[in-house]
């Protein structure tokens, strides 16, 4: 039963704020954006199930400067970060380095970090509908899932959700050369992995 807190803070939004309708109205968009961003599945049912549980704690917080789906992504998007601080921090971010440095010893010459010549990219054209098929995006997923998870977190805040580079360094405890070592390498991964199975 709510509060007269509760009741007040619901029934003076009661226009901007609809909580029973949430999962109906935005539960498969949440969850599409967290798993883009995480990679799994559980762990993106998880965050919007918490993102909800957040969202009903911090009602009072809402003001109507934007729309409910907007307010609740924005509730993920803070949440995500979190894994992702947690995902590049610590002993675990040691091994996690190590581990992505051993996989890029197969594709890039030790003494100047340039790609093995059988490795190498090759040129392709990707037009406005490749990039809107279905398909091409069912492959970019495959490509991202394979990397590194310091690599997608990155990436994905980055060119998904248009964060600035400063504000990655500090949410990821990074410096400006892990970055955009990071940044070079995932983008070509993802290249040569989409030229491997796209093309």
């Amino acid at each position: 039963m709510p509060t007269k807190k509760e009741d007040k803070v619901l029934t003076g939004q009661s226009l901007l704020l609809q909580p029973k309708n949430w999962v109906e109205d935005h539960a498969d968009y949440l969850f599409k954006y967290a798993f883009l961003r995480v990679r799994n599945d559980d762990l993106a049912r998880d965050l919007v199930q918490e993102t909800f549980l957040a969202a009903l704690k911090g009602v009072t917080g809402f003001d109507g400067r934007c729309s409910e789906r907007t307010w609740l992504t924005a509730i993920l998007k803070f949440k995500i970060i979190d894994v992702y601080r947690k995902e590049s921090s610590g002993l675990n971010h040691v091994k996690k380095l190590a581990a992505e440095e051993s996989l890029q010893e197969d594709f890039f010459n030790a003494d100047d970090g340039h790609w093995k010549k059988e490795h190498a990219p090759k040129p392709f054209e990707s037009g406005q509908d490749a990039l809107q098929a279905k398909e091409f995006n069912k492959v970019l997923q495959v490509c991202m899932q394979k990397l590194p998870a310091l690599w997608a977190s990155v990436f994905a805040m980055k060119h998904l959700d248009e964060e600035k580079t400063e504000v990655i360094l500090s949410e990821l405890r990074l410096t400006s050369a892990n970055f955009w070592v990071i940044i070079h390498r995932t983008k070509l991964s993802l290249r040569a992995c989409l030229q491997k199975n796209w093309l």
